[in-house]
């Protein structure tokens, strides 16, 4: 795997030894393991909604085995005539509604919850380009760089295909971070599924979201937009690593420390 060019041999060494997290595999089932308390989250609501579904399915099964089964021809030849029946329509109506209340206030509170950027401890500006992206940490003496995707042919043993950049996105774990996102040209949308991520960048447009990174290693994502000929060639690679590590880096780079009083919302 190629070191990010910016990385001096120490901290070189510390990120090549960092394990690939989150990454596609091939017939990979399921969701990608979570690493951000958002992730967890969702994980959480999805498996509820899991349940829910397996127990609708096989509460309506059980009941067309049993219709089936009870009002057959040959045991109700002559068939009833009965036309209303208010407790079976009562419950017919109450249960729904139960299963939708079920479904909603975990709903609101999890959109409540990723919505709603916490005091975070520094910005990252990303923004999207036909077709690269750029990041800039504005908290940091303003160091940016962009990240392309490595070339087939310029692969490395270890490397991914259609995956891995030049330059990836360096991040502290266990520390509240804010990103702000936006289009120099068309619609992108950054989104990197162990974090639960999945914001689209906009043309003029500031929009937000923030992330907390649970361990540190490589994460992949993708543009999720069609934005052109080059959508499917816009990865995105995180590399997460420990605060000392991330401070080293940021000081490699020629930027600055800030302070740790937390960044306040735009």
């Amino acid at each position: 795997m190629r070191p990010c060019l910016f990385f001096f041999l120490p901290l070189a060494l510390l990120t090549l030894a960092l394990p690939v997290f989150a990454a596609p595999e091939p017939w990979g089932l399921s969701l990608q393991a979570a690493s951000s308390p958002v992730a967890h989250k969702i994980h959480d609501f999805h498996h509820l909604l899991i349940y829910l579904i397996f127990f609708i399915a096989f509460f309506v099964l059980g009941l067309l085995l049993y219709v089936t089964w009870r009002f057959r021809a040959s045991k109700n030849p002559v068939p009833s005539k009965t036309s209303h029946n208010t407790l079976l329509e009562i419950i017919w109506t109450g249960i729904p509604v139960l299963i939708l209340v079920a479904i909603v206030v975990p709903s609101m509170r999890l959109l409540y919850f990723t919505d709603v950027a916490p005091d975070t401890a520094f910005t990252v500006k990303v923004t999207g380009h036909q077709w690269y992206w750029q990041y800039e940490y504005p908290d940091h003496g303003g160091v940016g760089f962009d990240a392309y995707m490595i070339e087939e042919k310029d692969l490395k043993p270890g490397q991914k295909r259609l995956l891995d950049v030049d330059n990836p996105l360096v991040l502290p774990v266990g520390t509240k971070i804010k990103f702000i996102l936006t289009s120099a040209d068309v619609i992108h949308s950054w989104a990197m599924p162990a974090l639960a991520i999945k914001t689209d960048t906009i043309p003029g447009r500031l929009n937000e979201t923030w992330t907390l990174i649970e361990k540190e290693g490589t994460y992949y994502g993708q543009c999720s937009e069609i934005c052109g000929v080059g959508h499917a060639f816009m990865p995105i690679v995180i590399k997460a690593v420990s605060p000392e590590a991330f401070d080293l880096w940021i000081q490699e780079k020629g930027g600055k420390l800030p302070s740790k009083t937390p960044s306040k919302d735009l």
